[in-house]
């Protein structure tokens, strides 16, 4: 009993002490509590230490630290961050694209015409303009050379349909020699042919002819709706380019304006050049052209092949289908020689359409055309394959030289940009200035160098060639 009270001293100097300590703790509690500039848990008007509504109370210490969730955006991979961005882009631009063929496709026939006459227009302006320096008024030259050319294209027609009227008797009566020629060789032939079986060939054959009757009188009837578009397009087309070469400079201010201010300077130097490079095709595939059907009918006429004329005719028209149109003439030339003539003379046909051709690709159409609107072969492949899917020989004929045009345009736009980025970048005082551009190599019309921007007045520069009026 004598040592209790000693243990019950040693107990209340620990209470003491522990009171001590949670005093102590308090008042750096409340400290820090005033400090940033919340109540403590004892306020001066007495309130007790309960936490005002309101009010998160503080965790506890013994609470764990929980990490704080990454945003969400951050917790996806840039790599895929950029796939999605351009993903989305490229969903706008498909969706673009397709109603826009959508609307090309309703409208075809207007927008085949319209290329057309600028095809015609690039090829007749050089003529108004020389016709305008020696003093003729602009209607004057644009009338004489527009009814010029029109009459040199009906011409050329009028002389086709005469030859192939002429000589269609001669034709017909020479294919029925070639077919019992053929005959005779297939009778006398390796592989055993009888006559009994030439004979059902052609019964099937008239057969066959006389069961489909209906679907070759469509086909007749679909005939002369296509002509009927034919016609039409031809006028539109005629209009068009009367339009184009009397006031193109006018149509080109008007297309400008529809452009954004900023971007108008690069349109405004991408057009001239654009109608440069189409000038230089089309001008190139005429010359290509005509001595095509010059050398082929020349071979043709020497080898006493019927249809010459018309023949040298339908190449000098098949050559502004690149690739497909060659092949598709020289066929038809062998064709009418094998029938007419024999294998012999169709071999000989066929050589000159090969040598020909050859000395188009590798000599005339690289120093005619020059590199300024050279496309590369895979390239005029898969234009002129698409545009036959989408709008037949027409898609066909104007996909080479849109290709050459939106590559000259796209080029230009580019280095239209970079040079403009390059002088709007901030230089020190003690920098020196960019040393000028060099000028592009000739093999790389695409990397001319941008010129300054142009005054306001220039922008809406002529494209056509012709001067803007008073």
């Amino acid at each position: 009993m004598s040592k209790l009270p000693d243990w019950l001293e040693r107990v209340g100097s620990e209470l003491t002490h522990l009171g001590e300590k949670l005093e102590e703790r308090r008042s750096v509690d409340e400290a820090d509590g005033v400090a940033a500039g919340a109540p403590g848990p004892h306020t001066a008007g007495g309130a007790d230490s309960h936490p005002a509504p309101g009010q998160v109370p503080p965790p506890p210490d013994y609470a764990p630290a929980v990490a704080a969730r990454p945003d969400p955006v951050a917790a996806v991979p840039w790599g895929m961050r950029v796939a999605a961005e351009a993903g989305w882009r490229l969903l706008v631009l498909a969706g673009t694209l397709w109603v826009l063929m959508r609307v090309i496709s309703a409208i075809q026939l207007v927008v085949l015409a319209f290329v057309a006459a600028l095809l015609v227009t690039a090829l007749l302006q050089p003529t108004v303009a020389r016709l305008r320096r020696h003093g003729l008024p602009r209607g004057l030259a644009t009338a004489l050379t527009a009814i010029l050319g029109f009459v040199i294209m009906g011409l050329v027609g009028w002389f086709v349909v005469w030859q192939v009227m002429e000589n269609l008797d001669t034709v017909s009566s020479r294919v029925q020699e070639g077919i019992q020629e053929l005959r005779r060789w297939l009778l006398h032939s390796p592989f055993h042919v009888t006559d009994k079986q030439i004979n059902e060939i052609a019964k099937n054959l008239s057969d066959t002819v006389g069961t489909n009757t209906n679907e070759i009188t469509s086909a007749g009837l679909q005939g002369v709706t296509v002509m009927v578009e034919f016609l039409t397009g031809s006028l539109l087309a005629m209009f068009s380019t009367l339009f184009l070469l009397y006031d193109g400079a006018r149509i080109w201010q008007w297309m400008l304006k529809l452009v954004p201010a900023q971007a108008r300077p690069g349109v405004a130097g991408a057009g001239p050049r654009a109608w440069r490079t189409l000038t230089a095709y089309v001008r190139g595939t005429v010359i290509v052209a005509l001595i095509d059907a010059i050398f082929i009918g020349l071979g043709l006429f020497f080898l006493d092949v019927p249809l010459a004329v018309p023949l040298a005719v339908f190449i000098f028209l098949f050559a502004f289908i690149p690739l497909v149109g060659a092949v598709m003439s020289g066929a038809l030339a062998v064709v009418v020689a094998l029938v007419t003539q024999g294998p012999f003379t169709a071999l000989m046909v066929l050589i000159v359409v090969l040598a020909v051709q050859q000395i188009e690709g590798h000599v005339l159409q690289p120093f005619i055309l020059g590199r300024a609107v050279r496309v590369h072969p895979l390239a005029v492949v898969l234009s002129v394959a698409a545009g036959g899917m989408i709008a037949g020989i027409g898609g066909a004929v104007v996909a080479v030289p849109l290709v050459a045009v939106t590559n000259t345009v796209v080029g230009y736009l580019r280095a239209y940009s970079t040079e403009t980025a390059m002088r709007a970048a901030p230089r020190r005082p003690d920098d020196t200035p960019p040393a000028p551009s060099s000028a592009p190599r000739e093999s790389d019309p695409a990397a001319e160098p941008a010129p300054a921007p142009e005054p306001a007045a220039d922008v809406t520069a002529p494209v056509l060639g012709t001067e803007i009026p008073e």
